[in-house]
């Protein structure tokens, strides 16, 4: 947009239909901030409840893991890690008003039992049973957690953008447009004035030669 307007009527009609456009374009962006809020409002208390799970998933699996170290010793604990699994997870993709959504689709089970870990009953005590079981129920409360998060901050990170566009249209573009219209009006009413002026200035030189 130019910071100077040459005061014609074009550009005063110009200006005027740049206005407009900014009013519908504001207008859509209030219905998207007003459709993402709708979105993201059911979803931030699930979220917030995620994360306190989390922490309380998280606190008893450590305490397990304490309890295992303190009877059965770091060698033992390290063992029953392995081996080691692959994480493997799909990622849906939804929009919403435009905003591309990820989620995690179909998370894979943790929990397990002895056999599926392969590890023998009589080497394995109820220490690091439990250990096993906390960390495999953190790492699904975890992944449930991360599908929310993604959701969430996603929609948090348009309305946000959605926001700051909305603000600049508002309060920065549409006054600027006002303010031109509103100089380009002043000045081709006096433009009009002094038009006027000179015409019975003209006028009255020839009325008094005659």
């Amino acid at each position: 947009m130019r910071a100077r307007a040459a005061p014609t009527r074009a550009e005063l009609l110009r200006s005027r239909r740049l206005l407009a456009r900014v009013a519908k374009g504001a207008a859509l962006l209030r219905r998207k901030r007003e459709a993402l809020v709708r979105e993201l409002f059911p979803l931030a208390q699930p979220a917030a409840d995620a994360r306190r799970v989390i922490g309380d998933a998280a606190a008893a699996a450590y305490r397990a893991e304490l309890d295992a170290l303190a009877i059965d010793g770091a060698g033992a604990v390290a063992a029953t890690g392995w081996p080691s699994r692959e994480l493997v997870v799909d990622v849906e993709v939804t929009r919403v008003w435009g905003v591309t959504v990820p989620r995690l689709a179909e998370l894979p089970v943790w929990d397990r039992g002895l056999a599926a870990r392969g590890t023998a009953p009589g080497a394995t005590g109820p220490a690091l049973f439990e250990a096993a079981n906390r960390f495999e129920r953190l790492a699904a409360v975890l992944l449930d957690a991360a599908s929310r998060e993604l959701h969430v901050r996603s929609l948090g990170q348009a309305l946000a953008r959605t926001s700051r566009q909305l603000h600049t249209l508002e309060q920065r573009v549409a006054p600027a447009l006002r303010d031109r219209i509103a100089a380009i009006g002043r000045a081709l009413d006096e433009r009009e004035r002094e038009e006027h002026t000179r015409l019975r200035q003209l006028r009255g030189r020839a009325g008094a030669r005659r």
